[in-house]
């Protein structure tokens, strides 16, 4: 098949009856509800994109095993040329959504490709396990498919591991074999934009104690499985805003969910990992399934802090207070934040880790730096939208005022920003920084930045632990060498 359209995307769509429940009600036709219809089309734009003359060569080339052009997400980088292939496709799919997005089809097709190329970990436990996480790259790269993931236990008593829990089902584990395949029951979270995918892909962080083999688990199965349940939050929007009042949250709402398993069949060709704590503790670092997507969100999220960035300055010019020193100083703060970031991508794809494979990915400690900073950076840009806006972020008016002739003149005259900024033109701004900054699609946006990667502190432990390991701190060394403590001190 090779690479989809968008309306093929949205045929798939239309093609699947998945177990959708918003607000208390079931959802019948994905495609016509209104919450999802504006998100659709958007995903739908980035598949269009691979067909655009303007991007396709950038985004996509030809499989050398199939001959049939793929997404550039399935590419197994061997060299340098290879990450920048890669990298023009994360941007141009971060830069079409302003990094708002975070789990547009790319980043899980790159964490595939990365248990595709390297199952030769999963060979060493199940010569079978490694034969059908290939075989499923292959059937997703082949169709263009759009996957979502759970890997999260639900927050239950998280003092406890999952064999501890009161209901030993409360976390997804097997129940138990089948000729067919495994049953699994529990629930698995947060699956962002389940509703309008195409299949789900479970794997879990490491931290399995024994006594938890049931849990350890690694499958895929389509998101309208029987018996598989998304249960989605509270919508940010309702899918009827106007886009002048709501330029952001009317069209780049990512639905989360909580996935829950009612005896689920997996069939055994769908399952990549089973009953192996050392292979689930393992994953992680031993399949690049968290550094090689890490390229992807550091795109991403240098993406959205510049989005940000930008919209502040804007703002500020739109007022005039950007001849005040201390708004200068938060918005030259906010710059070299983005700066900060694309130097790290630019070292992290220069300094390449190469792997027995041949694969290379880019440096771990320039993404990981990444991952540690944008936590604190985002919310940082939020704070100063937020300060350079203050009351007027509260008092913008919506486009029917506008719309009205009695209050046009009213609109213009006191809406106006400074010389050459129209009331309209101001307003506008005001908007699309509350959307970030304010309403609780940005708020939404600003919690998924500090924990899309895990516990930030808990990462940085890792991180810290990581690079103890593996640097002798020779500077230290040198500095001491040249001391010797039984020389007594020469005075001058």
């Amino acid at each position: 098949m090779g690479i989809r359209t968008g309306a093929q995307y949205i045929n798939g769509l239309k093609s699947r009856q998945p177990e959708i429940w918003l607000s208390g009600r079931k959802v019948t036709h994905v495609c016509d509800e209104v919450v999802f219809q504006q998100p659709i089309r958007e995903i739908a734009k980035l598949y269009d994109m691979q067909h655009d003359p303007e991007y396709q060569d950038k985004i996509t080339h030809i499989c050398t095993e199939t001959g049939e052009r793929v997404n550039n997400a399935f590419l197994v980088p061997k060299t340098h040329e290879d990450l920048q292939a890669r990298r023009a496709l994360f941007e141009a799919y971060a830069k079409a959504t302003f990094g708002l997005m975070g789990r547009t089809p790319d980043f899980l097709n790159v964490v595939l490709t990365s248990l595709f190329s390297n199952a030769s970990f999963l060979e060493k436990y199940n010569p079978q396990w490694a034969e059908n996480i290939r075989a499923y790259y292959r059937y997703i790269r082949d169709n263009d498919l759009f996957l979502t993931h759970a890997i999260i236990n639900p927050q239950n008593d998280r003092s406890k591991s999952s064999h501890e829990q009161q209901d030993p089902f409360i976390h997804l584990g097997t129940v138990k074999e089948t000729p067919q395949g495994l049953i699994v029951r529990g629930a698995k979270m947060l699956a962002t934009l389940a509703p309008i995918t195409d299949e789900v892909i479970i794997y879990t962080f490491p931290g399995f104690k024994p006594g938890d083999e049931r849990y350890a688990l690694a499958f895929a199965v389509p998101i309208d499985t029987p018996g598989l349940r998304i249960l989605c939050r509270e919508p940010m929007q309702d899918g009827t805003r106007s886009l002048f009042d709501h330029p952001l949250a009317s069209r780049f709402e990512e639905m989360d969910a909580v996935l829950v398993f009612h005896d689920v069949l997996v069939p055994w060709d769908r399952v990549f990992l089973y009953n192996n704590v050392e292979a689930a503790n393992l994953l992680y670092p031993k399949t690049g399934i968290a550094q090689q997507p890490a390229h992807q969100t550091g795109v991403r999220g240098l993406i959205k802090l510049q989005f940000a960035t930008e919209v502040a300055v804007r703002l500020a010019d739109s007022i005039g207070v950007d001849v005040y020193l201390n708004v200068q100083n938060d918005l030259g703060e906010l710059i070299q934040a983005v700066e900060s970031i694309r130097a790290l991508l630019r070292i992290a794809e220069q300094e390449c880790d190469v792997l027995p494979s041949g694969e290379i990915m880019p440096g771990w400690v320039p993404l990981e730096t990444i991952r540690g900073l944008l936590p604190k950076m985002y919310p940082r840009a939020v704070e100063v939208l937020q300060i350079i806006g203050a009351g007027g972020l509260l008092m913008s008016p919506t486009g029917a005022d506008f719309a009205n002739p009695e209050l046009v003149e009213d609109m213009e005259k006191y809406f106006a920003g400074r010389a050459g900024v129209s009331g309209k033109e101001r307003v506008r701004l005001f908007k699309l920084a509350w959307d970030l900054c304010g309403e609780a699609f940005g708020q939404r946006l600003l919690q998924y930045e500090r924990y899309y990667t895990g516990d930030p502190i808990r990462k940085r432990a890792i991180f810290f632990n990581n690079y103890k390991r593996e640097r002798s701190f020779d500077l230290v060394d040198d500095a001491l060498s040249v001391l010797d403590l039984n020389e007594p001190v020469v005075k001058a």
